[in-house]
């Protein structure tokens, strides 16, 4: 049976107590002490508190981990609101665990690549965010001589393209223009995150309309993805640039990435769900859920990332979640060159990581590590995704007792089309606290997650 998400909450708590409780990377019985949205003492569990309406006990089926901080997420408003948008993207977050995202510049009109834009984009997400809410500037070649204008006005950090974005007023940059954007950054420290294919070798690439995935997969082949980390590898040490390759799908790159980084290159990389979960031999053809770039790969390649987070050399999982309408999603009636390319499963995301990371024998303490702590610390925010004193408040509940099968339609998504729908997971979120609110519960069993959740979050700036 498929069932819907759960009921959403809105009370502050001022203890939360489990007997699985993320600590110093460990699980262990423990009571977390709230007051006024911070973390102020993590006691022994038998220590307790009083027994009252604003203490949330935790089965012992459940673990408490800090809240999912997902750096990589198309909220896509203002301009594409029928997309996504700050009410349906965090709702579908706090449902799913994420007590914190960071959302792309592309996608919503104007996209983030000036101050103006930033602040159009904050006005219009301020009251209705469920979570903490910060955004990413872009470097364009429009933007370019600009960048620390962004960065004083609290961008965490500028996305760029070397390959075509999918939308013209998000243009790529060629060699130049990445060179001059990696001293540019260089030059106030700053993080420059890169959308890693390279346009040459995608554009000599077959790709004729099909159906077929196979033939999508042909056109974005693993060499796009390595020709143009070497680009910006290059570029990082000669400049001395931080940079963070975003989305990496091709395991082919994971050498080159530890090579650059033992030569103190400074470099992090995420890979995503999708890549960790599913595997292109068991993807159908004419099935535009699955179409992203770069692509999900071979059963092989899947194996490799999974090798590359547990070395080391991949820092972080986050969801690039990026929705369209069913429109473009399905354009060309299964023609896989039509079909816009993204996936959307914020929601489901750490349920999902969670549940593949155990069948290969790897603990929640891991996959929390991935998806909480290391994404708040590539932005700085050294208040989240950490459960010790003085930090915000942001928890989840994972709870095996909540079986769950991820169903699309009841997905708090604006647009009901994701790859995980029909995926069944043997645990799912039961709860999620935002600085000691509870955003989302499952007091009383599965609930549908259209109902509203409270305009708990706030907009969050660089501060460091």
């Amino acid at each position: 049976m498929r069932v819907a998400r759960h009921r959403t909450g809105g009370q502050d708590v001022r203890a939360v107590a489990g007997r699985r409780v993320l600590v110093d990377g460990a699980l262990r019985p423990a009571t977390v002490h709230i007051e006024a949205g911070r973390i102020t003492a993590v006691t022994s569990y038998d220590a307790g508190v009083a027994a009252g309406a604003d203490v949330l006990l935790v089965p012992d089926t459940a673990c408490v981990l800090p809240g999912v901080v997902d750096t990589h997420v198309h909220v896509n408003e203002p301009g594409r609101t029928e997309w996504e948008g700050f009410a349906t993207a965090t709702r579908a977050a706090a449902l799913g665990g994420v007590t914190t995202l960071v959302d792309m510049p592309l996608n919503s009109l104007p996209a983030t690549t000036s101050v103006a834009a930033l602040r159009a984009k904050q006005e219009v997400a301020r009251d209705q965010v469920s979570v903490d809410v910060g955004f990413w500037g872009g470097a364009v070649p429009e933007s370019l001589g600009r960048l620390e204008e962004l960065w004083e006005a609290g961008v965490f950090g500028f996305k760029c393209f070397l390959a075509p974005s999918g939308v013209e007023e998000f243009p790529a940059l060629d060699e130049a223009g990445l060179r001059a954007a990696l001293a540019e950054v260089a030059a106030f420290d700053g993080l420059l995150i890169v959308h890693a294919e390279d346009a040459d070798v995608l554009d000599a690439a077959p790709h004729p309309p099909s159906r077929a995935y196979a033939d999508f997969l042909l056109s974005r082949p693993p060499e796009a993805e390595t020709a143009a980390i070497d680009r910006l590898l290059d570029g990082a040490a000669a400049t001395g640039a931080r940079v963070h390759v975003l989305h990496l799908s091709s395991a082919r790159a994971l050498d080159r990435l530890a090579a650059a980084r033992g030569d103190g290159v400074r470099v992090s990389v995420e890979t995503c769900p999708h890549y960790l979960c599913f595997a292109a031999e068991q993807i159908p053809d004419a099935a535009p859920a699955f179409k992203c770039c770069p692509p999900i790969r071979d059963e092989g390649n899947r194996d490799a990332l999974w090798d590359g987070l547990t070395s080391g050399v991949i820092d972080m999982v986050v969801s690039d979640h990026s929705p369209a309408t069913a429109q473009m999603k399905c354009a060309g009636d299964g023609d896989l060159q039509q079909a816009w390319g993204g996936i959307s499963g914020l929601q489901v995301s750490f349920a999902a990581v969670a549940q593949e990371a155990g069948r290969r024998g790897i603990g929640i303490e891991q996959v929390s590590a991935w998806m909480s702590r290391s994404t708040a610390d590539l932005i700085g925010l050294d208040t989240k995704g950490r459960i010790e004193v003085g930090a915000d408040a942001d928890l989840l509940v994972h709870d095996t007792a909540a079986p769950l099968t991820v169903a699309a339609e009841h997905l708090a998504h604006r647009n009901p089309i994701s790859a995980y729908d029909g995926m069944a997971l043997s645990a799912s979120v039961t709860h999620t606290l935002v600085r000691g609110r509870v955003v989302a519960g499952l007091p009383n069993g599965p609930h549908s997650s259209d109902e509203p959740v409270p305009p708990a979050g706030r907009l969050l700036e660089r501060t460091r």
